[in-house]
């Protein structure tokens, strides 16, 4: 069995460029940082960044390009692929990047961003809360089954 199955999640390192190709249809172009952090043998904390290169097709592109801009987070799932081609002084050069299936919308750098579901931003955040540690209310009287209408 064989299998090539990428899922990314980072932040948007430049905003999208869109293009569209001689038939017609969209390309959108953009990279994501990942971020990892590590103790090394010492015990001293380390950090590193790595750069994705992502390719999205067709209306996805046409989305990805009006929502998504720099910084903010996005999940990305997809296939790894690398193209080879030629440059004007007859070098080859290799590109290895990600084609999309499905990108998700984070929340953007700002706060309050696109989120997956289309919505935009919690409702706490859009009544101006937003604090992480708020309590939930549960209702005080339990639910009878009977009443469940399934």
């Amino acid at each position: 069995m064989d299998l090539n199955k990428a899922i990314i999640a980072g932040n948007l390192t430049r905003d999208p460029e869109i293009r569209s190709l001689p038939s017609g249809a969209k390309v959108c172009n953009f990279s994501i940082a990942t971020n990892r952090v590590w103790k090394d043998k010492d015990g001293v904390q380390q950090k590193s960044a790595d750069f994705h290169n992502i390719v999205v097709f067709g209306r996805q592109a046409e989305t990805s390009a009006q929502y998504l801009k720099k910084g903010q987070q996005a999940l990305i799932e997809g296939r790894i692929q690398t193209r080879s081609w030629e440059d004007q002084s007859g070098e080859k050069k290799y590109r290895t990047e990600v084609v999309a299936d499905r990108v998700q919308f984070g929340a953007k750098s700002s706060g309050g961003g696109s989120t997956s579901d289309g919505s935009y931003g919690s409702d706490a955040e859009q009544s101006g809360g937003g604090n992480d540690n708020e309590q939930i209310n549960y209702p005080d009287e339990e639910v009878d089954p009977e009443d469940i209408p399934f």
